[in-house]
Order: C-alpha cells, then structure tokens, then sequence
C-alpha cells in the first residue's frame, strides 16, 4: 500500500456512478418513464381528438343519454317505448344481453359437460356421434352458425296460419316459439319465492349433514330430501293459495298469434348458435379434465362397491375439476362476447342499441366507450364469480 493511499472500510457509503447501476434504482425509473410516455400519449391523442370533434361541431360527453330515444326496440324485458331516453334503451340492450348470456351459459354447462362424458363412453356409437358433433361445431365459424339457425326460423318453418303443433298450446313457425304458461295469479310470485326459500334450506342442510357425517360417518340422503323441499313446498304453496290451474294460451288471431309467451327467431337463433358453438368446446374441456384423474382414483373406487354414476359423482368430477373451471371460465366469457354478433340477426342487444345510438346521435366515441365497459363489467363478474368458486372447490391437502 502506497504512503498517501487510505484503506477502505466497509461502511463507506457507495458513489454516486454506483446509485445509477442498482437494478433496483433502474428498474424504478424504468416504469417511472414507461408511465410518464403513456400518460403523455394519452393526453395528445385525448386532446387532440376534442379539437377535432370542437372543429367539426360534435358534441361531446354523455348527456345524450338524457335526451328521447325516438326508436322503438322489439323485444324488452322492462316497459319501454320510443319516448324513453337513450339511458332506458342503453339499459333494455344490456338486459338483453345478460338474458341471453346467462341462459346460454347454463345450457352449455350443461349440454357441453354431458356432450364431455359421451365423449369418453366405452359404447362405440355414443362415443363417435359425440366426437363428430365436437368437430363439426368447432370447424364451423359462430357467426355462419348464426346465418344458418336465422335462415331455418324464416325459411324451413311455415308461417303462423301453417304452424307446427307439437302438443297442446305449443306452436312452432317463423314468428318463433309461442307457448302457453299460466295465466296471472298472485300464487306463482308466492311459489318463487317458496322454492328460493327452498334453495336456502336445502344449502344448509347439505353444510349441516357434511359435518355430521365427518364426525359420526352417518350419512344423510340430501338429494332426495333436497327433491322434497324444493317440489314440496312451492307445491303447498300453490295449494294454499287456492291452487290456480288456469292457463294463458296461444291463439291465432289474424296473422300472428296473441296470447301465451313468444320467443323471437333471433332470441331463439342466436341463442342455439351460442350454445351449440360454444358447448363443443366445454365438452373438450371436460374430458381433458375427467381423463386428469388417474385411472387408480377409479379402480379403488369400483373396488369399494361404488356404482359408474357414483364414481363420477363422488370421485372424477371434484378431482377434475381443478383442470375444468380454469378454461371453463374462458369459454363463458367468449359466449357472453360472442353475443354481440347478435347485431348480424337483428337481435336487439346491447351492440345493436348503442349502434342506433350512435347512428342518431353522432357520438361514436361515447357509445363505443359504452359497449367497452359493459362488456368489461360483464367479464370481469363472471371472472369473479368463477375465481371464487375455483378457490372453494380446490382440493385440500392435509
């Protein structure tokens, strides 16, 4: 060591050149920019689409969902008429939307998760029809599926004076389904709400019995007292509100029907192109998830006197799905997108209101803005949902 040079100690404090060379340091400035570039982008592209609109004399903002409507929409399931603003339409459209969603998604669980089983039957038969239903619904574009289900309503169904008439009070033509339902009476609302409480009651009954069956081993039947709560009581309900039977059906007047419940062509379309699109691929995701479980989960099983129906109850499907819900989830968001394309048949979903909108009001920015974030909510929720019930059905490891 030279005379003039003064050893280093290790609580020196560190150079400047070093404090730039901490990824940690970098790696914070790193985003710092990356967020000040965005943010600046932003705000050009924001700044300079409001000049543009400001130059040409488009109004901005969403207070046009104040103002009336001025059109009418053909199937609601709130009160709506062209009087009402562009907010109430907007609101008719998402409703549509989430109507044809949820009942598309629990058809297709359905549908799919049994399409899924077929697919893996040891019946030569059933098996194959299962396979070539798989690849003939998966090969095929939703939209020409759409196109197809839209032309057979209004082209291969006769009219209404022609209607199919499979059983009593059901008709089937190119108006749609029509069929009967119970006339109005204030028993049906006290049986709904019988058969929710019901669904409470059976929840409870099954918590109470898993526990009582982990401490005891006794084993208590819930599917059939389950049965019995939810037939039984809506049924007593109906007998103590003076049991109505009369009925609201269908009868041709002129060229359409009047009376009883109607289902669009485009509801009924758009609903089995959906469905019948999307459950091929549930059904593939089934399988990859049954075939998850080895085959040693269901030879013990067998071993034990377990029944088919009980080994696939009981042992496969909680094991598969693990493997199931994750892209299981995927598929019921691509049905609730794939609703949109309900524009391309006349079904007057949230897509195909905001696009009137637009078209009347001009501001294309607002109404896009809108379609994006319900669309978003949509996504989000049944990610959500989904998310929690993966979480509650994982498996446990002791």
């Amino acid at each position: 060591m030279a005379p003039n040079e003064t050893p280093l100690s290790g609580t020196e404090a560190p150079s400047k050149a070093s404090f730039w060379y901490d990824p940690k340091v970098r790696g914070v400035l790193y985003q710092i920019g990356a967020l000040l570039t965005v943010g600046l982008l932003a705000y050009y592209l924001m700044s300079n689409t409001l000049a543009n609109l400001e130059r040409q004399a488009i109004a901005t903002g969403f207070g046009f969902l104040e103002k009336q409507a001025s059109f009418e929409i053909g199937e609601s399931l709130i009160s709506y008429t062209a009087a009402d603003t562009y907010f109430k339409a907007l609101l008719v459209g998402a409703l549509n939307t989430l109507l044809v969603s949820f009942i598309g998604v629990v058809i297709t669980i359905i549908l799919g998760t049994f399409i899924g089983i077929a697919r893996l039957s040891t019946n030569w038969l059933v098996s194959r029809m299962a396979a070539i239903y798989i690849e003939v619904f998966q090969d095929i574009p939703v939209l020409l599926q759409l196109f197809f289900w839209y032309a057979f309503f209004y082209e291969m169904l006769p009219g209404p004076r022609q209607a199919l008439n499979p059983m009593a009070g059901v008709f089937l033509c190119n108006r749609g389904l029509i069929f009967g339902v119970p006339a109005a009476h204030p028993a049906w609302q006290y049986m709904a709400i019988a058969f929710l409480a019901g669904c409470v009651a059976v929840y409870f009954i099954r918590r109470w019995a898993r526990r009582r069956q982990d401490q005891t081993g006794q084993i208590l039947p819930t599917g059939r007292v389950g049965a019995a709560l939810l037939i039984g009581l809506p049924l007593i309900t109906w007998w103590l509100a003076g049991a109505p039977t009369a009925m609201n059906i269908p009868a041709l007047k002129g060229f359409n029907f009047k009376g009883g419940v109607s289902v669009s062509p485009e509801f009924a379309a758009l609903l089995l192109g959906l469905v019948l699109y999307t459950a091929a691929f549930v059904a593939e995701v089934v399988r990859a998830g049954i075939q998850s479980v080895s085959k040693g989960q269901t030879e013990a099983a067998m071993s034990i006197g377990l029944r088919p129906g009980q080994v696939l109850n009981l042992v496969i499907l909680p094991q598969a799905l693990r493997v199931i819900i994750p892209p299981l989830t995927s598929q019921m968001l691509n049905l609730t997108k794939n609703s949109s394309l309900a524009v391309a048949i006349g079904y007057p979903d949230f897509v195909s209101v905001a696009g009137t909108a637009i078209n009347q009001t001009g501001q294309a920015i607002e109404g896009v803005a809108l379609i994006m974030m319900v669309y978003l909510i949509f996504s989000l929720s049944t990610s959500a949902f989904m998310n929690w019930y993966n979480k509650k059905m994982k498996l446990v490891e002791r």
